[in-house]
């Protein structure tokens, strides 16, 4: 049996990837601020902030296979309405928050054969999208952060990163909030349709797995196609 640790992995993409690797038999750790109900399977539930607080280090498991971090904001706003407080907090909760959660969880993470790692960015970063400089500007961070620690740590840990489109999770509500808004997002992408969890946690599911083992330092989009086709 392997450890996992999902940071953020109470809702959206966190909660459907720790819900495979616990149906895959591994034993899961999961953390957010707030315990969901009814945890099932092998997960386990570790209270953490991760805008406030360093880490539990020493009520980490000892031993980690691999870890996902997947707490993220989406501030869509004009540049003009934009403050530096909003720019501050996205970096805050994209970028410190993952390297906290990393550091953390490095010495566990030493303790394995085979450590992974999975961040995640978004298509925003390549594509140039109206209203995302803020997102944009935090989750281009966590790419160079994934490309340039996965070098320093190779060929020990592997660092990856997802780049999804749009999502259907609880972070997405208000983009998604009816049918056709819905239809609307779906339509803008080539595969005509949102993205769901269980397509994000697919590949981070991959990535953390040893079949991935010559997978590192890689960008993936999971994206419906929005990154690369014009259909």
């Amino acid at each position: 049996m392997r450890h996992f640790l999902i940071v953020g992995g109470t809702s959206g993409i966190g909660l459907q990837l720790a819900r495979q690797l616990s149906s895959s038999g591994h034993s899961v750790t999961i953390t957010g601020r707030n315990q969901p109900d009814n945890l099932e399977g092998t997960l386990q539930f570790l209270r953490w902030d991760v805008t406030t607080d360093d880490g539990p280090e020493g009520s980490l498991p000892e031993h980690i296979d691999g870890m996902a971090y997947c707490p993220g904001s989406i501030t869509l706003k004009p540049f003009r309405s934009l403050k530096p407080s909003d720019f501050q907090k996205d970096f805050e909760i994209n970028v410190l928050g993952a390297v906290r959660a990393i550091q953390a969880a490095r010495k566990a993470l030493k303790r394995s054969d085979s450590a992974s790692i999975v961040l995640f960015s978004t298509v925003a970063v390549g594509q140039g999208m109206v209203f995302h400089t803020s997102i944009a500007a935090a989750k281009g961070a966590v790419e160079s952060l994934t490309r340039s620690l996965a070098a320093e740590w190779a060929p020990d840990i592997r660092v990856n990163c997802i780049a999804p489109s749009l999502t259907d999770t609880p972070l997405a509500a208000s983009l998604l909030s009816s049918d056709e808004k819905r239809k609307a997002s779906g339509d803008r992408h080539p595969l005509r349709r949102v993205g769901q969890p269980a397509d994000i946690s697919a590949m981070a599911g991959f990535l953390l797995s040893e079949e991935a083992s010559w997978i590192s330092g890689q960008v993936i989009a999971v994206d419906g196609g929005m990154s690369t086709l014009r259909v």
